[in-house]
């Protein structure tokens, strides 16, 4: 019996295949997006021994219709939806005096409006569920983070218009998590967009001191399950936050001097 349906977009890789195979268990339909149709299917095929309740459907979530049809095609499958995680997205470094606007347009198509695509049309059954909506966003939706200008704003963007949607709904029993791990091992940095939109093609940073994937979602995954408000990850994260109430000039300083030491920093 299906007790709980879960829509996760960019499911295809990084944190959002590991939120997949963290919620793959029994009792839970998974219906999960993202652009690559090929790499849905072998998630699906990697987790056919053990979890058949699983649909996936091709979703570039920076078009409004596959936004639409992504939930639909939850509802019309299973009738309900109790938990949408909003995790597709993508990221950028260099200076925004060189930066091709186009690369924060295309940073606010993907990060922002997805999470707004998909959240209006999941809504009503979110709210029919008492359900959770989730937005996995970065710690760079606290601090401005130099050489990712479109990064920072996308993931602040989603900061106010989840917090917004809490809030409208609080008396309605809708849960609405934001999620911010720090910086993890993922394939976010490998697509990351250059000044010209080009991806840069190999991460600036040390992959083996981050956190994983499937860490981040194991914590997400308990999160949801708390109700929780917000979730700020990796212990640098929480200082950055914390120093960031109380001291965000100084703060200013130490984000400066700790991305200028990225290998091929855009800044010094």
């Amino acid at each position: 019996m299906i007790k709980k349906v879960i829509v996760i977009t960019g499911a295809s890789s990084g944190i959002g295949k590991a939120l997949t195979k963290r919620f793959a268990e029994p009792g839970t339909a998974l219906v999960v997006g993202a652009r690559s149709i090929d790499k849905l299917d072998e998630l699906v095929r990697e987790l056919s021994g053990n979890f058949k309740d699983i649909l996936p459907v091709m979703t570039d979530v920076s078009k409004e219709e596959d936004c639409k049809n992504l939930i639909q095609k939850a509802v019309d499958k299973y009738g309900r939806i109790d938990v949408l995680i909003n995790n597709a997205g993508i990221s950028m470094r260099a200076l925004f005096e060189n930066l091709d606007l186009n690369v924060i347009r295309k940073l606010m198509d993907v990060n922002f409006w997805g999470t707004v695509y998909c959240s209006k049309y999941a809504l009503p059954h979110l709210l029919a569920s008492k359900g959770s909506l989730v937005g996995v966003s970065s710690i760079a939706g606290y601090k401005g983070l130099p050489g990712r200008t479109g990064y920072s704003a996308s993931k602040f963007a989603i900061h106010g218009f989840l917090e917004t949607v809490r809030i409208e709904n609080l008396k309605k029993g809708l849960h609405v998590l934001i999620a911010c791990p720090g910086f993890t091992a993922s394939n976010i940095r490998t697509t990351a967009l250059g000044s010209d939109g080009s991806q840069q093609g190999e991460s600036p940073r040390d992959e083996a001191e981050m956190m994983s994937a499937e860490e981040v979602a194991n914590r997400i995954y308990k999160a949801i399950g708390k109700r929780k408000n917000s979730l700020v990850l990796t212990s640098q994260g929480k200082m950055t936050v914390l120093i960031n109430k109380f001291f965000p000039k100084y703060l200013d300083k130490m984000v400066y001097n700790h991305m200028a030491k990225e290998p091929n920093s855009p800044f010094k």
